[in-house]
């Protein structure tokens, strides 16, 4: 299981949100940049970025910071980026750019039929975000609950051919509240593509929590405030599901 690094970018400054709402954000670092060779000098095995501004604007606005980060990991390791991603021209771009996958989120569930066209234009490289509470999808940076249950989604989108899910219980996000492993595990025993969790990783019990149901689907996790503020240690993290992974015989995140 990859444990992966989120950088979430806020005007050009790497922070992190609680649930999502852009004024309670803080500050961790000036540079991302700095911020994700530290994450790759700790071992990280996939980044995972987020246009916070994008994700609100409708269309990129951290360029600069994207490009900076993907300067310093110099194809190293894969990099997935979501945020305020709605055309086939932004995808194309990111992946000229070096980013491996693009995530699309809100506009996966609005606009199915761009999803479908950038699953058949970019295969292999496009990743559904897919936030929900109590099973149903939110969109619009979580400010609206849709009535689609996230697991009939899921299995759609499955069917457009996406390379996997990022799946957030909306509840849990920042607030270091545990991974909702159970839901988690739900939506991976229902797919046959990877689902990476995200959402409330709080310490070493999450990981092995969700390594115990890794054999289900559940590839990898974000993880954000637990790894900044220290409750969580990225290298011993990855050490401790690689552990698990080779008793398991599941072999190692790569």
């Amino acid at each position: 299981m990859l444990i992966i690094p989120a950088i979430d970018l806020k005007d050009g400054q790497c922070v992190r949100l609680k649930q999502g709402l852009m004024e309670d954000a803080t500050v961790f670092n000036n540079s991302p940049a700095a911020q994700a060779k530290t994450w790759l000098d700790q071992g990280a095995r996939r980044l995972h970025l987020v246009d916070l501004n994008g994700a609100f604007a409708g269309k990129p606005v951290n360029d600069g910071a994207v490009r900076s980060i993907l300067e310093v990991v110099d194809g190293r390791i894969p990099v997935q980026l979501g945020g305020g991603i709605r055309d086939l021209d932004t995808i194309e771009r990111y992946l000229d750019l070096g980013i491996s996958y693009v995530i699309i989120g809100t506009a996966a569930v609005k606009t199915p039929g761009f999803l479908h066209d950038a699953c058949n234009a970019f295969p292999g490289h496009i990743i559904v975000g897919l936030d929900a509470k109590d099973g149903k999808v939110a969109v619009d940076g979580w400010s609206k609950i849709t009535g689609h249950d996230v697991i009939d989604l899921a299995q759609k989108f499955e069917d457009y051919g996406v390379e996997s899910i990022i799946y957030t219980d909306i509840g849990r996000d920042g607030m270091l509240t545990g991974i909702n492993v159970e839901a988690t595990q739900k939506l991976a025993q229902a797919l046959k593509i990877p689902v990476i969790a995200s959402g409330g990783l709080t310490n070493m019990a999450d990981i092995t929590a969700l390594c115990a149901v890794e054999a289900d689907g559940v590839t990898g996790v974000i993880a954000g405030r637990a790894i900044y503020d220290g409750s969580l240690d990225l290298g011993a993290a990855q050490a401790e599901a690689d552990r698990f992974a080779k008793e398991a015989g599941l072999g190692a995140g790569h």
